[in-house]
């Protein structure tokens, strides 16, 4: 059974993460912020009520998991949860989301 389910969003966060941390930090740098996101994911899976709700940004029914700068967002509902996005914390989330709502 699938733990986790990412949405095109999140696997596209995941894929600029990737792009962007290897250009700027090389590929050991990627692999292992990667690997951290990951472990976390998997965490998520076996704990769907891990993590935080953050009603300043969003009504949806989402929590938030933070890995280094970057934070999971994620439907902690009925296995497997829902990934939404991975995006850097710096990011405007309340907007962000909103799009996401559309």
């Amino acid at each position: 059974m699938k733990r986790y389910n990412l949405s095109a969003e999140a696997k596209q966060d995941l894929a600029d993460i990737r792009a962007y941390l290897t250009e700027e930090g090389g590929a050991r740098v990627a692999r292992q912020v990667l690997k951290q996101i990951k472990d976390a994911l998997d965490f998520l899976s076996r704990t769907p009520g891990a993590g935080h709700l953050r009603e300043d940004l969003t009504d949806a029914s989402v929590k938030f998991w933070p890995v280094f700068s970057y934070l999971i967002i994620y439907k902690p509902g009925p296995r497997p949860i829902g990934i939404v996005r991975v995006v850097h914390s710096s990011r405007d989330l309340a907007r962000l989301l909103s799009q996401d709502d559309d």
